[in-house]
């Protein structure tokens, strides 16, 4: 799914974005470790959720994360603000697709 504008932010607008978590156990530790590693990389503030309306979580925290609990076949959505947003969404999207190297 391409990113799309989706209301307006401090400095810019963020970006959403989501991808079907595929991998067999969902986002457990390691998955969730994968995901913060990958979004602790860009400047860009990265947030997560079970749903498009939130609640949001900070992508950039290994227990935030964790505590989403979310099941394979769950949809992940992605929020993401700042200069490199676009390269990031792209990059915590594409660990999704890929199944963190687990599927």
């Amino acid at each position: 799914m391409m990113p799309t504008p989706a209301g307006q932010g401090e400095t810019s607008v963020p970006l959403t974005a989501s991808a079907v978590l595929v991998n067999k156990v969902g986002l457990h530790a390691r998955p969730s470790v994968k995901l913060t590693q990958c979004a602790k990389r860009f400047a860009a503030k990265i947030e997560l959720a079970l749903s498009g309306d939130g609640p949001w979580t900070d992508a950039k925290s290994p227990v935030k994360v964790m505590r989403v609990k979310a099941p394979q076949g769950a949809t992940l959505h992605f929020r993401v603000t700042g200069s490199d947003g676009e390269v990031a969404l792209a990059a915590v999207l594409a660990l999704v697709h890929d199944g963190f190297g687990e599927a």
